[in-house]
């Protein structure tokens, strides 16, 4: 059971990214999913997560109207559309299965990726 994120890159402030989250040996749609991201010498910080049990995709306050998840189970992935980048937002993004946003309620995640925003 592992998620990868693909995706990342190097964006301009006010720039926008879409990361891919694809998962291995398991199918998403049965399980919560969603997003956290880890800047060097900073705390993890949950971004997203799709609540399965409530129906609901909740996101941080930092992110709030500028990033958007999207599910396409036929694909078995989840996306993270990003956009409005800041130089704050910098940090690698990892998908996992989520319990909610907060920093710790997060598992099963694999290899991030890097998002860059320059200003």
């Amino acid at each position: 059971v592992q998620l990868q994120a693909s995706g990342g890159g190097l964006v301009q402030t006010g720039g926008s990214l879409r990361l891919s989250c694809a998962g291995s040996g398991f199918s998403l749609d049965g399980y919560s999913i969603g997003w956290f991201r880890q800047a060097p010498g900073k705390e993890r910080e949950g971004v997203s997560c799709i609540s399965r049990s409530e129906g609901v995709t909740s996101y941080a306050d930092s992110v709030k109207g500028r990033f958007t998840m999207s599910e396409d189970y036929a694909e078995n992935k989840v996306y993270l559309q990003m956009n409005s980048l800041k130089p704050e937002d910098t940090a690698v993004y990892y998908c996992a299965r989520c319990g909610g946003l907060g920093a710790h309620n997060y598992a099963y995640w694999g290899q991030g990726t890097q998002v860059t925003v320059s200003s």
